[in-house]
């Protein structure tokens, strides 16, 4: 089964809806760090842009350093969940308490919507 469909919901065929947006990241693992761009978010995960020196696997663990705007730093543990040639998914590991509900308010609408997933 596909990494990505079973770290973001348990409904077959379906996933968390994704709100377009363009931010900075700086995605962390262990002593290296690459920036990068945040393509679209939702309440599961992340698609990051690949940077282009990245290398990492399916199932290692970041931190994702997401900055939105010049007020919002939203940081978050993420696990690799898919790996394109040109995206990283990512799912949520860990969501600092403090952050849960900057992350639930940028997200809106989308925060608690489900939508159709082909892959």
């Amino acid at each position: 089964m596909d990494p990505v469909a079973e770290n973001t919901t348990q409904y077959s065929g379906f996933r968390h809806a994704r709100k377009p947006m363009h931010s900075a990241v700086l995605l962390i693992h262990g002593a290296e760090a690459w920036p990068s761009e945040v393509e679209d978010i939702s309440a599961t995960g992340a698609l990051v842009a690949r940077p282009e020196d990245w290398q990492g696997k399916v199932g290692d663990l970041y931190a994702l350093d997401m900055v939105i705007g010049e007020e919002l730093n939203i940081h978050v543990e993420a696990t690799v969940a898919r790996i394109t040639e040109h995206h990283l998914g990512f799912a949520y590991a860990r969501i600092p308490p403090e952050k849960e509900v900057p992350l639930w308010n940028l997200l809106g609408g989308y925060a608690d919507k489900i939508e159709p997933f082909d892959d």
